[in-house]
């Protein structure tokens, strides 16, 4: 039977229960090393009917659950959303418990969808009883330890009545430019989302993956849950606390698995460059490496070029690279380039990046900026490149919003009809055509490839011209040893009638003690006047680990502009613009010249 056949993810995992019932499709490293656990097809299948069966006992079918695990009990996360599926609720995965954080985003969650239970495990139904009487919300939610369900269960479980077009679970997006909003995802675009992987990536069923991605995020829950699923095959899961830690079990494991498939956002690319040492990739073998995917955030082609670099001594091929590109708002996949080459490179030159115009420059320059192509879509699917104050297509040689239209496109934005019919209802003004899925990015199609720039809410403004920040963010940590790479912000604040550049940025854990915050000031200076011309208005110098970020890793621009003007961000070291500066522009430019 093909996987094509199947009109639920319901079907699909029955089916592997049974035609690969002793096959092992998930091994869970808690500490990045060790194996503590795994499920075969068939014991997901048990256990996920056995809490469906919990679930249709209790009357929630049809209703809401949200998934409140641990990264220590990842395996027991997997079981409760394929019980959700099994049950006909939708599941509402949320931040794991780390911190208070966590608590408001799962009241955040629960109120926005109004989930009736959380699903979650004994021990954090024990710990979380006394909070529970502190907060309203989480009062009046039903706690359901799900490792305490019984497998005799499943006997009694009904197989719902799950079609192309029902809804599957509520996939929250990240919440970089907003509050967070639940997209309404069916089987139909799980199915649409899986098979697309697939076809791009090259997958079969001797596919192997190591996922180490945040699993209520859809790249880790698409890509490292559902993908292996769809191809019958296996993955490992790592926590990404343990990569944090140390980054070099990420590869590690590769290498001890013989993984053909893994990757992540463009930063933790970066972090292996930086973070992994001559001894620790002694004896790596990353030759079975296929697809190192990467998505989530701008692909930079210097990151691609250093990894390639650094890690073709261990059987890194530059071709295993794969820049692709979607959102929460498409499932999670939605275009990708072509396998066996090389990413394919573009650079512009920057005077007509700030008028939004694609001018080609021969080849790098220090007047130009790389973009890196995330490939082409599929057939069923379309891209367009808008102007969004005017709505119509832009001209071939302009930057504009990107809107698509993909079977992979969800249902809209649970319990938000004008944010939905905005977003996901989109008409051209002079055709009439439509709708499309307005994604809120910037982009350009080139030879029929599509080139990601920046976000539209993110464009910043500065002295009369577009600048985008992760360009800006990308010249700061290039400009000192003690910045760390991918963890910084540039926004705008207004000061008076005027918008005014501001930096914020991470430091070195290492580099805090003899940290000379004069120095690393000026040396972002100097860059950012060179490059762009620009004089910052303050340029803050942050511990590390502090800068508001999605649980994907993407940089909350806007959360730390709002913490910048109430000051609450960590600052070990800053400078403001004032009247009686001696230092400006010009002069930077000069001594950048000497």
């Amino acid at each position: 039977m093909s996987v094509k056949d199947f009109k639920s993810v319901v079907e699909l995992l029955r089916y592997r229960g049974q035609e690969q019932a002793e096959q092992k499709v998930f091994t869970f490293l808690p500490d990045g090393e060790t194996e503590a656990g795994c499920l075969t097809y068939a014991q997901l299948d048990l256990r996920a009917r056995s809490l469906a069966s919990h679930l249709q006992a209790i009357g929630a079918a049809g209703k809401r659950a949200v998934l409140f695990y641990p990264f220590s009990d990842t395996l027991e996360f997997i079981t409760a959303f394929f019980g959700c599926l099994y049950a006909g609720v939708a599941a509402v995965p949320a931040h794991p418990p780390r911190s208070t954080r966590s608590l408001s985003s799962l009241e955040l969650f629960a109120t926005d969808s109004d989930a009736e239970w959380v699903l979650t495990t004994s021990a954090l139904v024990a710990a979380f009883e006394g909070l529970k009487a502190e907060s309203s919300t989480l009062a009046k939610l039903d706690w359901l330890p799900t490792d305490a369900i019984s497998s005799v269960l499943a006997n009694d479980w009904q197989e719902p009545q799950a079609e192309p077009g029902t809804l599957a679970f509520l996939q929250y997006t990240s919440g970089s430019t907003g509050v967070p909003k639940g997209v309404l995802i069916t089987h139909r675009n799980i199915l649409h989302n899986s098979a697309m992987i697939y076809q791009f990536f090259g997958h079969s069923t001797q596919m192997k993956g190591v996922i180490w991605l945040p699993l209520n995020h859809d790249m880790g829950l698409i890509g490292g849950v559902l993908q292996p699923i769809y191809c019958g095959t296996s993955v490992v899961l790592i926590p990404p606390t343990a990569l944090i830690q140390k980054p070099a079990l990420w590869l590690q494991a590769i290498s001890r698995y013989r993984a053909t498939t893994s990757g992540g956002p463009n930063f933790a690319y970066d972090v292996a460059c930086q973070k992994i040492t001559p001894e620790q990739r002694e004896g790596l073998d990353l030759s079975s490496w296929d697809v190192a995917f990467n998505g989530a955030e701008p692909v930079r082609a210097e990151t691609l070029e250093r990894f390639a670099q650094t890690f073709a001594p261990y059987g890194f091929r530059r071709e295993a690279f794969y820049p692709c590109y979607g959102m929460a708002e498409t499932t999670t996949f939605f275009s990708g380039v072509e396998k066996s080459e090389f990413p394919k490179v573009c650079h512009l030159e920057n005077a007509a990046l700030e008028h939004n115009r694609v001018a080609i420059a021969p080849s790098p320059h220090p007047e130009s900026r790389s973009f890196v192509s995330c490939g082409t879509v599929g057939d069923d699917q379309r891209v367009l490149i808008i102007d969004p104050d005017t709505l119509k297509p832009c001209e071939a040689d302009r930057i504009g919003e990107i809107w698509l239209s993909s079977p992979s496109a969800g249902n809209g934005y649970w319990n938000r009809p004008e944010e939905t019919e905005k977003t996901f209802n989109a008409y051209l003004v002079d055709t009439g055509e439509g709708p499309f899925l307005r994604t809120g990015d910037l982009g350009f199609l080139l030879d029929g490839e599509l080139y990601i720039t920046g976000r539209l809410k993110d464009m910043l403004i500065i002295w009369g011209r577009n600048q985008y920040p992760q360009n800006i963010e990308a010249t700061v940590q290039q400009s000192h040893p003690a910045l760390r790479l991918g963890h910084g912000a540039a926004f705008a604040v207004e000061v008076n009638g005027e918008e005014q550049l501001v930096i914020a940025q991470e430091v070195e854990r290492t580099q805090l003690r003899k940290l000379d915050v004069e120095a690393v000031i000026t040396a972002i200076r100097r860059a950012i006047a060179v490059q762009y011309m620009v004089e910052a208005h303050a340029i803050l110098l942050l511990k590390p680990a502090s800068i508001p970020k999605t649980s994907s890793g993407k940089i909350r621009r806007r959360t730390c502009r709002d913490q910048f003007l109430e000051g609450s961000l960590e600052i070990v070291g800053e400078w403001h613009h004032n009247a009686t500066d001696q230092i400006g522009v010009l002069e930077l430019l000069i001594d950048a010249d000497t």
